[in-house]
């Protein structure tokens, strides 16, 4: 029995507008006090907008406020945009986190793997399991996806029920895994369905997703018909296009050499999770020049570009062990993320510069995405028939054709949200009704800074216009203790006149000086702005950029 006050909320605190960084929440209980469940927690990566940024995750401040009311943490898989957050922000929750046994596997992994990562007591729970978490029933459903033991949640409340689909698609034949659980889907229609929170990542395509057997196939032929080596890069979380390699090679008469921290990660623990049990051996890094070519296939890092990884460094020539010839093939067997394309380019040019022959997804099938297009979205909504739906984990166009989707297909409701609405699924109409905090952390180095402060703008301003530093010494008086010194950083050299540049700035210095009066002298702040504001506009009216521009009066 519940009061007339209690509701079924739901808010995504990231993946709502973007593709990467998913956390939602769900919450029961009436608005003064709710208990609340955390779905995944997960990173998104830095691209050139974020210089010197290496992830960005999501701000957790609402959480962390309501950690006593926070019942757990549940894992839908093991991609990084859904789990990779976890060692940095769970120190700050320390609640229940519950994963399968593969995800938990590789966050173990991933945890060893970093310095100083805290240990997490994670609950492993089976595939297909039924388990209770303060007030929610949660049922796990085995989705096909590009990972093993990708899940939805089955969340029954006093309100009705709710499929949370995390990532999934519809494949009969996925080479690692089941297929996608139609049996309990369509069991839990017939029960019913309050709301679905739906993958929207592939709504803008028609059709349905090929399956991983065709990719296995094209693989095959590819590598039988190469002359030389063939060095084939994908996500390394892919495990069923690892064995999809593995399976190729073996039937050209190759052996399989692992390039890549990353990648011998997940072999390892998709071979102790039993994944990889009736899959040959593969060899290490040092087999790699030991093996006549025409005997290798190289399974390798560096899918997306990532400057530090195996195969931008092999594309470079810059790779210490490994590197290819003329004749050699590289299958390109993924998709590049959005904001890749340019890193990814230049790899490829670099290989192509080398003679090396390179394959994509442009004229071969060599990768199939994890995710549903329209087709198997319909057919996703004709078994479970929900009464709300509230797309998430896409783009503002990926959401507005998913709920495109579902309002042709008769769904009553549909809520369109961003990150931080809280959406009332039940008692009533669906609809937002407030917000919480919903922000952004940047992983920069070591350290988690808040994305509104002034770290990364500062760092775009010095990369659009430079810094110059002033250092002076002025005794009590006022008079100059010895000549300034003046740094330009990131500034042209000389002007369109051929004059230095840095000469101007250090007359600005000197001729502002002479301007300010003794006792004006003494105000050391005043000094300081009054030389940055001459220094900026003397650079400023011969380059028409305004740099940074620090300065530093010391009294002798």
């Amino acid at each position: 029995m519940t009061s007339a006050r209690e509701e079924l909320v739901f808010a995504p605190l990231g993946g709502v507008g973007e593709i990467g960084m998913n956390l939602s929440i769900y919450g029961l209980g009436d608005e003064r006090r709710r208990t609340w469940l955390a779905v995944d927690l997960g990173v998104s990566f830095g691209g050139d907008d974020l210089p010197g940024i290496d992830l960005v995750l999501p701000d957790i401040r609402f959480l962390v406020e309501e950690r006593r009311n926070l019942a757990g943490i549940v894992l839908t898989h093991a991609h990084e945009d859904h789990f990779g957050a976890l060692l940095d922000l769970w120190p700050r929750l320390k609640v229940p986190v519950y994963a399968t046994p593969f995800t938990a596997a590789l966050l173990e992994a991933k945890r060893l793997g970093e310095a100083g990562a805290p240990e997490i007591p994670v609950k492993v729970i089976p595939l297909d399991s039924r388990f209770t978490l303060g007030p929610f029933d949660i049922e796990l459903v085995s989705m096909a996806h590009s990972i093993p033991e990708s899940n939805a949640l089955i969340i029954r409340t006093p309100f009705g029920n709710v499929l949370h689909t995390g990532d999934w698609k519809l494949d009969p034949t996925p080479l690692i895994g089941v297929p996608t659980d139609e049996r309990k889907l369509r069991a839990l229609g017939e029960e019913g369905v309050r709301a679905l929170i739906g993958d929207s990542t592939n709504a803008v395509r028609e059709g349905r997703s090929p399956s991983e057997t065709e990719v296995a196939r094209t693989l095959a032929e590819l590598t039988k018909s190469a002359p030389r080596r063939v060095v084939v890069t994908t996500f390394a979380s892919n495990v069923a296009r690892i064995r999809a390699v593995a399976s190729a090679a073996r039937a050209s008469g190759r052996e399989v050499v692992i390039i890549g921290r990353a990648m011998d990660r997940i072999v390892q623990v998709a071979r102790e999770t039993g994944y990889l049990d009736d899959v040959t051996e593969f060899r290490g890094l040092e087999a790699y020049n030991q093996l006549p070519p025409e005997r290798i296939v190289a399974l390798c890092t560096g899918s997306q570009g990532e400057p530090r990884s195996a195969l931008a460094r092999i594309a470079q020539d810059l790779h210490p062990e490994v590197a290819l010839s003329k004749g050699d093939r590289v299958i390109m067997s993924s998709r590049t993320i959005p904001g890749n394309e340019k890193i990814v380019g230049r790899m490829i040019n670099g290989l192509v510069r080398q003679g090396i022959e390179v394959i994509t997804d442009r004229t071969h099938l060599v990768h199939v995405s994890g995710h549903p297009r329209l087709g198997e979205m319909e057919e996703m909504y004709r078994w479970v028939r929900p009464d709300v739906v509230v797309p998430v984990h896409g783009e503002p166009l990926h959401l507005a054709e998913h709920a495109a989707l579902a309002r042709r297909l008769g769904v009553p409701e549909v809520v369109i949200c961003q990150n931080g609405d809280l959406v009332r699924l039940a008692p009533g109409s669906a609809a937002i009704v407030d917000e919480v905090p919903a922000a952004r952390l940047y992983k920069d180095g070591r350290l988690l800074v808040e994305g509104e402060a002034r770290t990364v703008p500062d760092r775009r301003r010095l990369a659009f216009a430079g810094m110059v530093s002033v250092s002076i010494a002025l005794t009590q008086k006022g008079d100059l203790a010895g000549d300034p010194e003046v740094t330009l950083t990131g500034i042209p050299e000389t002007t369109a006149d051929g004059n230095s540049m840095a000469e101007i700035a250090y007359d600005a210095v000197r001729e502002t000086l002479e301007s300010l009066g003794r006792g004006r002298r003494r105000d050391l702040d005043s000094v300081e702005d009054a030389i940055r504001a001459a220094v900026r506009g003397a650079i400023a009216a011969q380059w028409s950029k305004k740099p940074t521009c620090h300065v530093h009066v010391l009294a002798v």
